[in-house]
């Protein structure tokens, strides 16, 4: 682990062009690669889960899935004014019309007014599955705009779950533009703060965006074993922005001090050396703990958190990869420029400990019990976290037939969601579950969550059955959460389930209610698989195993303060104005677990990187004590400028219009503060000095054999 990155960093040093002209075609391949390949994206069979998940693979079987629809909503000019019938019926048929003669079309639905008959709909099934309706809904949404035209006295609108997907599409990624304009900005400035040149802040900066491109292509490789969410664009800029610049300023500025340590007596090459033969076995040993803890994600059974976790993994492997052969390269090209402008420059004094680490130095057990009760504090809103799926409901007003939606549903509530019942069983029994389920359909008929209405379709061989009931109610609320309960505990064995058959409740509100429920069952599995590979990577990089408990509970304490935050915020409705949002009361099922598994791997950079400079130091003779006060202290600036650009990346995200992405960049930039800013500055340095020897356990004495020899310089094993 510590010869490999001296020699890689040997070799680009010494060939800095062709390691550069590597790295870059590495990456024109990687993308191109992909590009010719292309991606698989995932299918709706990928994304079911649980109860829900089952019957919709039932009722794919019989042909009964749900389909891709459009609604068209006519209504007067002026809103809820009152409509011609005889103008609003000329346009639906108009609009039935014009539908019917696509391709894109399946069947085009009788039209359908409203109670109050201020509004008529016409319902627009699309071929294809589900997921692809977004693809194929302009030839529609161009129709619809024609009649719009053709009946200018009426307001013609189209909405559906194809439309408002496209929508979200568009608005993720004008997000995400506006997300890259402020991060990228801050970062070079901060960088350049850093390093006081345009060229040392920008090597960061370069790696990380070209990391990102290389991930891009060998993600669309890799999505045909692990098909593509969504989601795989929005991880892999959020992760590879944040560790693509941590890992190469480690490297940087370990390379920078060792030339200050130098004064001229080193070449730029055997400076490389120093730095690979220190911070790059930190960034190797950090990239793979992040790589091995969103392994952990696969876990969960889902195909989203599968996309995160090869997102996360490919491009951090990626940056490390920058970090360990073209970052040399740059170093040795850029190295011998600026020793010529610091020639005769003195070395600059070693900085004083600022005033937290005097604090802590002084008075470990203080600083501990308070930071630690501080962080428990503000986990303890935790307890009270409800955690659910974003119904289509939560999405921006700003998303592509959003509008639209909110009008059509006020003016047919029984379109907001509903139930699908679906039973499988031989085809000479296909009447004798038809009877069932309408005798189910008929118990249902005054449950207040449904609309008394129902429809029931048999598939071509009658081996399946479909009963679908209306559901008006939006699928976050308790009435029809509630109704779904009813559903499957008291209507359905009363009925159907009496005949022995295999049956299932998908639809809307299954869908939401079955995916916080399967979230919750992984979890612990998942956490516990967390915990046990950051123990062991701990123990594995540094021989001990109280670092590895040390490392759990310190991550386990900042996780969970940052979760209580984000409850604290996005729980309630206080911060609404503050950072744009509407409060559902709920957090994002996926946010959690989401966040536990980057945090800590993310967590394990600052950890490897701060222990690595003590560990350093103990293993050369330094007493522990004095090795915690040297090492928090010089790896204090470099954890913090990291810091920043980390919390900027995520904190950009928190300006999203999904709530979801908000509470993911909210909380991940909150934990990134507390881990650089409270663990890593107080808490660790507090514990470590109250444990001194200890913390090395069991492997304290083989560093006590080095520490009591002469230590043999670094700088003898560069050529």
């Amino acid at each position: 682990m510590t010869n490999y990155p001296v020699r890689m960093a040997r070799w680009s040093a010494g060939h800095p062009w062709r390691a550069i002209s590597g790295w870059f075609l590495f990456v024109v391949l990687c993308l191109g690669a992909g590009i010719a390949v292309g991606g698989t994206a995932a299918t709706s069979a990928d994304f079911g889960v649980g109860e829900a998940g089952r019957g919709e693979a039932i009722a794919r079987d019989g042909g009964l899935e749900q389909r891709p629809v459009e609604r068209v909503l006519i209504e007067h000019r002026d809103g809820r004014a009152p409509l011609d019938r005889a103008a609003a019926g000329a346009a639906a048929r108009d609009v039935s019309a014009r539908m019917r003669a696509l391709p894109e079309v399946r069947s085009v639905a009788a039209p359908v007014w409203s109670k109050d008959g201020t509004a008529v709909r016409v319902d627009v099934t699309m071929k294809g599955t589900e997921l692809d309706g977004k693809k194929h809904v302009d030839p529609l949404r161009a129709r619809t705009a024609a009649v719009q035209k053709a009946h200018p006295g009426l307001r013609v609108e189209e909405t559906g779950g194809p439309t408002i997907s496209q929508g979200v599409d568009k608005l993720r990624g004008s997000d995400l533009s506006r997300t890259e304009l402020i991060a990228l900005p801050i970062t070079l400035l901060t960088l350049f703060f850093v390093f006081r040149s345009v060229a040392m802040a920008a090597v960061p900066l370069l790696l990380a965006l070209t990391s990102i491109a290389a991930s891009v292509g060998l993600s669309m490789l890799a999505s045909h074993v692990f098909p593509d969410a969504g989601v795989g664009t929005n991880i892999l800029l959020l992760i590879g922005l944040a560790v693509g610049v941590d890992y190469t300023l480690f490297y940087l500025k370990r390379e920078r001090e060792e030339r200050d340590r130098a004064q001229g007596r080193l070449s730029p090459q055997a400076l490389v050396e120093l730095a690979a033969a220190t911070s790059g076995r930190a960034v190797v040993l950090s990239g793979l703990a992040v790589a091995v803890s969103s392994a952990t994600l696969y876990l969960a059974d889902d195909v989203i958190f599968s996309s995160i976790a090869t997102a996360a993994i490919v491009v951090t492997l990626v940056a490390v990869v920058s970090s360990l052969t073209v970052l040399p390269a740059l170093l040795a090209k850029l190295g011998a420029r600026a020793e010529r402008t610091r020639r005769g420059r003195r070395v600059r004094p070693a900085k004083r400990p600022h005033a937290l680490m005097r604090l802590t130095a002084r008075r470990p057990a203080a600083v501990l019990t308070v930071a630690v009760v501080a962080l428990l504090a503000l986990a303890a809103p935790l307890l009270g976290m409800r955690l659910t799926d974003m119904g289509r409901e939560t999405h921006s007003r700003q998303t592509q037939g959003m509008p639209a939606f909110d009008r059509l549903n006020a003016a047919f509530p029984e379109v907001k969601a509903g139930h699908q019942v679906v039973v499988r069983a031989g085809a000479g029994r296909a009447d004798e579950v038809r009877d069932a389920l309408r005798s189910l359909a008929a118990r249902a008929q005054d449950d207040p969550g449904m609309n008394g209405t129902y429809t029931l379709r048999t598939s071509a061989d009658r081996r399946v059955t479909s009963l679908g009931l209306p559901v008006p109610h939006y699928v976050s609320t308790r009435p029809a959460q509630e109704s779904l309960e009813r559903l499957r505990e008291r209507y359905l064995p009363a009925t159907v389930g009496a005949l022995g058959v295999e049956t299932a409740v998908t639809g809307d509100v299954a869908r939401y209610a079955d995916y916080p429920a399967h979230q919750k069952q992984k979890l612990p599995l998942i956490i516990g698989a967390l915990l046990l590979v950051t123990f062991a990577m701990t123990v594995w990089a540094f021989r001990s195993v109280v670092l590895g408990l040390v490392g759990i509970v310190l991550n386990l304490l900042s996780a969970a303060a940052s979760l209580g935050v984000l409850t604290l915020v996005f729980q309630g409705s206080w911060a609404e104005g503050l950072l744009d949002f509407d409060s559902t009361g709920t957090i994002g099922s996926r946010v959690p677990l989401f966040l536990f598994v980057i945090l800590f791997g993310l967590s394990m950079d600052y950890q490897v990187f701060v222990i690595s400079r003590i560990r350093e130091a103990v293993l050369h003779g330094v007493p522990t004590r004095q090795a915690v006060l040297d090492g928090i202290g010089s790896s204090a600036g470099v954890v913090t400028s990291a810091a920043f650009v980390m919390v900027t990346v995520f904190a950009s995200f928190v300006s999203l219009h999904f709530i979801e992405m908000k509470q993911i960049g909210f909380s991940l930039a909150v934990a990134v503060l507390l881990d650089a800013f409270v663990i890593r500055v107080l808490v660790l340095p507090a514990l470590l000095l109250l444990l001194g020897e200890r913390s090395w356990w069991p492997g304290r004495h083989r560093a006590v054999r080095a520490a009591g020899t002469p230590a043999e310089p670094i700088t003898a094993t560069v050529g």
